[in-house]
């Protein structure tokens, strides 16, 4: 009965290293067909640095934004670029929102724009920037009044003393300016391109101030943006509401009541095609704060494949050399060490096919550490595996407890690096985090890796002693030592 019972835990032990093995094979195909197989169905996707194409730095101006709005408003931002670039047609664009340091008197709000496989920037840029800054904006009679006076002291000094005249500070009104200010008499109401939800093209039907047939853009606002619409109309009526496109006026048309329902109307001497183009642009999204394009750098993917190549073979000499000393000191468990260790990467491989995960030059480098990192829960298990066999214990009750005491440390060890790759990740900027990703996939992994196959191919083999006969005590023994 007891010989039954080992011949079934045999049985299923080897059950299971085949099983392993099995899905190991057929990952690595995986890997191998999505890696050299051309319109592969999981591609790894290449970050900028690698593929090639365009790295843009666009600042946004938020000056007039509560501090409060602005990181949901840069993530508005992000949205209507990443909509634009979509509508360009640019494969797997990158977009991200990144911010000064919090140290800096006052923060500097950037988006980032990643554009692989685009080396000519300029059609991209045109479409980025041309998506239109829609602005409502009151006009102010008491601004109105005090520019107009302004205006006429300026024509009076000019024609009295020539057009060398300068003005000092006049008084308008009460109010001291500069002769040489100019006084905007639109005051913002907050309302922008940021709650607009759609617009389409239409014709006017003769309504009062309108020619029958004219082009126009109508608006439809966000429930949020309704609201304040009808709160500025309700409150301004008899008022004149500014239109603005890009800082341009396009027409003020006065408040005759109040407006609930939630839309607007543009009108401003538009040719049809221009009301077209001007209500996609709108309906692909309006900037809801004035963006600055800073930098353009062009990146050739001639330099990324030289990366790539470099980091290949980086990773082939660190895992011969990991896998000579992991042989010549522990032996055989060093051997099905370096099995699990080239599963371990076939398996990183796998998940960074399917999350995807965007490798950079960064990400390379974090994949070429992790090797080393991979192979530290190993050797933590055969330090303790080797103690427990000198201790006069059988081969496999000193695998198991070997893998039981070893349990802690790396459960430890590898937390600690999980919260660093995670603190990395959320400061970071995109390298830094590309690096943190895949150090953090590299901890995970690594732990399934030493903790289910190696442990599942040591424990197929015979159940020795370190005194018994044979080549296999000397194999599970360690270093220059004969056992």
């Amino acid at each position: 009965m007891a010989e039954t019972s080992q011949k079934t835990q045999l049985f299923l032990r080897v059950f299971r290293a085949l099983a392993v093995l099995a899905i190991i094979l057929g990952i690595s195909w995986f890997v191998y067909q999505n890696t050299y197989q051309e319109n592969a169905s999981h591609p790894f996707k290449l970050g900028l640095d690698l593929a090639g194409g365009s790295h843009l730095v666009y600042e946004a101006d938020v000056s007039k934004i509560d501090p409060l709005e602005v990181p949901d408003l840069m993530n508005v931002l992000r949205d209507v670029i990443e909509k634009r670039i979509n509508v360009f047609g640019v494969s797997e664009p990158i977009i991200q929102v990144e911010r000064s340091s919090f140290v800096t008197e006052t923060p500097i709000e950037r988006l980032v724009v990643e554009l692989p496989g685009v080396t000519d920037v300029s059609e991209a840029v045109a479409e980025i920037g041309r998506t239109p800054l829609l602005e409502f904006k009151l006009l102010d009679p008491e601004r109105l009044q005090q520019q107009s006076a302004l205006d006429s002291l300026h024509s009076l000094t000019e024609s009295a003393s020539g057009s060398g005249a300068v003005i000092g500070n006049v008084k308008v009104n009460g109010e001291e300016v500069s002769g040489t200010e100019e006084i905007d008499p639109f005051v913002d109401t907050g309302l922008t391109g940021r709650y607009l939800q759609s617009a389409q093209l239409e014709f006017a039907g003769g309504q009062t101030g309108q020619l029958a047939n004219e082009p126009l853009v109508s608006v439809t606002f966000s429930p949020e943006g309704g609201e304040l619409f009808a709160k500025i109309t309700r409150e301004h009526t008899g008022e004149q509401l500014g239109i603005f496109l890009d800082g341009e006026l396009l027409s003020a048309p006065v408040i005759n009541e109040a407006i609930t329902g939630g839309t607007a109307i543009i009108s401003g001497s538009f040719t049809p095609d221009e009301a077209r183009e001007l209500a996609q642009n709108l309906s692909f999204g309006a900037l809801p704060v004035p963006i600055t394009l800073e930098s353009v750098q062009t990146i050739d993917a001639t330099l990324g494949a030289g990366v790539v190549a470099q980091s290949v073979w980086a990773g082939i000499f660190g895992f011969a050399f990991i896998a000579v000393f992991m042989i010549f000191w522990y032996r055989l468990p060093g051997l099905v060490a370096c099995f699990a260790l080239a599963s371990y990467i076939m398996i990183t491989l796998f998940v960074f096919q399917m999350i995807p995960v965007t490798l950079t030059a960064a990400g390379l480098a974090g994949l070429v550490l992790s090797l080393g990192i991979a192979v530290d829960a190993n050797i933590l298990v055969f330090e303790r595996l080797k103690e427990e066999f000198r201790a006069g214990k059988g081969s496999r009750d000193a695998i198991k407890d070997g893998f039981n005491r070893a349990w802690s440390a790396i459960r430890d060890s590898n937390i600690t690096g999980l919260i660093s790759a995670t603190i990395l990740f959320w400061f970071g900027t995109a390298m830094i985090k590309g690096f943190a990703l895949v150090l953090a996939l590299g901890l995970l992994t690594s732990m399934i890796s030493a903790l289910t196959i190696t442990r599942t191919w040591l424990m197929v083999l015979p159940d020795v002693k370190r005194d018994d006969p044979g080549i296999l005590p000397y194999l599970l023994g360690t270093g220059l030592r004969k056992k």
